[in-house]
């Protein structure tokens, strides 16, 4: 795959997956797609989100894990992708990190 195929295809499916769990997803906790990065094979992405509250996060990754299959077939609906990568989901640990460091420094 070219790169900017697997540009096209990544920014595609980070998209999806926030429309995706705007409609899933409870009010208990606010999930927000970060960005997603393909396998060097291309035949997975994973999904980076951050969640709040923190307290939140186990149990909103534990429900993005439950509906991998669901989002899949919302990939295949509304998404023109082909082969359909396996989609994994992460707490964005970077994103995190940079919230923690920026709230350190007063900003």
């Amino acid at each position: 795959m070219n790169n900017k195929k697997h540009e096209r295809v990544t920014e595609t499916i980070a998209h999806e997956a926030a429309r995706f769990i705007e409609e899933a997803a409870s009010d208990q906790s606010l999930i927000t797609v970060t960005r997603a990065l393909p396998s060097a094979k291309g035949d997975r992405m994973t999904v980076f989100v951050t969640v709040f509250s923190e307290a939140q996060e186990g149990p909103a990754i534990a429900f993005l894990a439950r509906q991998r299959e669901a989002f899949s077939d919302h990939l295949k609906s509304h998404a023109r992708i082909a082969p359909l990568p396996r989609v994994d989901f992460e707490i964005d640990a970077g994103e995190k990190a940079r919230r923690h460091l920026e709230e350190l420094s007063g900003s």
